[in-house]
């Protein structure tokens, strides 16, 4: 606390609580800032306290002045402010309206190309999305691909309250290719769901979606098949001298529009998982260990668990 008597007072408002003569600011500024500079000398860690105070205040500002950046606009139906890549669908009833997330422009050009256009929209992500896990909500909101997630959506700002109505649709299906690269993509963006806004999850509004990894051909006959145990299945069925040929599909954009219809866009035929949460403690806790930033619960849980995998089941 600093006594200033100051023969001629002059102060801001008719309320009196600021001073107004600049001859003392400049008298206080060089006593606080000596003061203040041999304390914090003195004690280092009350110094990198109120740096990572002002830094953690900062980033808070810097987020919440982007959200409200990113959702600033007239309606999350109109498509003037939607993401270029976003593939629309015509239809503007969500409850009806389903939108695929897919990982790249192949697999998006072959989706667009496949899809029903009055229902289904596409947005491809380039690469793999932020770990929001690991970050703080200002990357967040820089990040482009997140930014087009959030607006193609329809969601709020990160923390606010579920609101359903302003979901632009009802059925968010992240279909991603059936390789390692895919399970990651998948992983991060269910990460995104899950932290972002949780509610959405457990409200059953988020789907994965289930290509086929195999197609079995022998003569003008072919066989879609979802698992290893799909296809033996079928080979299972051929004559024992039967010709045929298996054709491992690695990409969603190696699969022709039709056959990306046929098998995992079709309503009739296609088969969806709903992401659904039976333990919420331990999916959080798992969220954690695995997609933190933390090394060490990750690599304790590798090593207890990761005697116990089938390496021959791993698709790598």
């Amino acid at each position: 606390m600093i006594s200033v008597k100051v023969p001629d007072p002059e102060f801001e408002g008719q309320t009196k609580t600021k001073l107004g003569n600049p001859e003392v600011r400049g008298i206080v500024d060089s006593i606080v800032a000596e003061a203040l500079t041999e304390y914090l000398e003195f004690r280092p860690a009350v110094a990198d306290a109120v740096l990572d105070k002002a830094i953690q205040a900062f980033n808070a500002a810097e987020a919440a002045r982007r959200a409200r950046e990113l959702v600033r606009r007239k309606s999350v139906l109109e498509s003037s402010t939607l993401p270029g890549k976003l593939a629309d669908c015509s239809s503007r009833d969500p409850s009806e309206s389903e939108i695929f997330i897919v990982e790249g422009d192949s697999a998006g050009g072959s989706a667009k190309q496949g899809r029903d256009r009055r229902f289904q929209a596409i947005l491809p992500l380039r690469g793999k999305i932020l770990n929001i896990e690991k970050t703080d909500d200002a990357k967040i909101y820089k990040n482009t691909e997140i930014q087009a997630l959030i607006t193609a959506l329809g969601l709020g700002i990160k923390g606010e309250e579920f609101d359903s109505t302003q979901l632009r649709y009802h059925r968010i299906v992240i279909m991603t290719d059936a390789d390692v690269d895919g399970a990651h993509i998948r992983t991060l963006l269910l990460t995104f769901f899950y932290r972002y806004q949780r509610a959405m999850v457990d409200q059953g509004y988020v789907y994965i979606a289930c290509p086929p990894l195999y197609k079995v051909e022998r003569g003008r006959s072919h066989h879609y098949c979802y698992s290893d145990r799909d296809r033996d299945q079928v080979i299972a069925g051929f004559p024992a001298n039967a010709k045929y040929d298996i054709q491992r599909f690695k990409g969603l954009g190696e699969m022709m529009p039709q056959q990306l219809w046929d098998t995992t866009m079709n309503p009739e035929t296609r088969t969806l998982k709903r992401v659904e949460i039976e333990d919420a403690a331990e999916a959080d806790r798992i969220f954690t260990v695995l997609m933190g930033d933390r090394v060490a619960p990750r690599r304790e849980f590798i090593e207890t668990y990761g005697s116990r995998l089938n390496l021959a089941d791993l698709d790598i």
